[in-house]
């Protein structure tokens, strides 16, 4: 997405929370449309359950709805409501330190611009299906050794691509920080998937 449709989102996002805030309680439901499979994925990557996560995403967006008036209106909504939704992943994750594990789901790392999950690229050579699997359960495992902040960081550019000025407003740092962050983020990552290779 270019800068100029993140600006036309961004002003239609704003227009949406202006009429939920003058009482169109309906309008919600148009960002709870435009980000719910966008906030569900960065949720699942994050716990790693589905059911838990589809309770965490509602549970964001009704957070993000009962405290609206909060909201900087010239501040994005996306960044605002990840910074919701990541920080109860975080809460869940810090309360359940035995997480169950689950079963990798392709979609998490295949969204179009749309924000949409799609299925269509994975191959129907089922040893390539097995190795890309293999594959994806090795990082989400060696996701799940980093700390919730590098973990998060490396979901927010990875998985969501947002950008550097994106993660320092979801995150309420500056944009070098981000950098310093996501360098030992990927470094510990690195470590791990290396460590799992020895």
């Amino acid at each position: 997405m270019d800068s100029s449709d993140r600006t036309k989102q961004q002003a239609h996002d704003r227009a949406l929370v202006e009429a939920v805030l003058a009482g169109d309680a309906t309008a919600y439901r148009g960002l709870v449309e435009r980000y719910q499979r966008r906030v569900y994925a960065l949720i699942v990557g994050m716990v790693r359950d589905r059911e838990e996560a589809r309770d965490l995403t509602q549970e964001a967006f009704i957070k993000a709805y009962r405290n609206l008036d909060r909201f900087r209106l010239e501040s994005s909504f996306y960044t605002w409501l990840y910074r919701i939704a990541m920080n109860l992943a975080i809460d869940h994750l810090r309360k359940h330190k035995k997480r169950r594990a689950s079963e990798f789901d392709e979609g998490i790392a295949s969204k179009g611009d749309d924000g949409e999950l799609h299925h269509g690229h994975i191959a129907n050579n089922p040893s390539k299906e097995l190795e890309r699997k293999q594959l994806s359960g090795r990082i989400l495992d060696a996701l799940d050794k980093l700390s919730p902040e590098h973990k998060r960081i490396i979901l927010l550019r990875e998985v969501e691509g947002l950008s550097y000025k994106e993660i320092a407003d979801t995150l309420e740092c500056a944009e070098g920080t981000v950098m310093s962050r996501l360098f030992y983020a990927r470094k510990k990552l690195q470590q791990q998937l290396s460590d799992e290779r020895a």
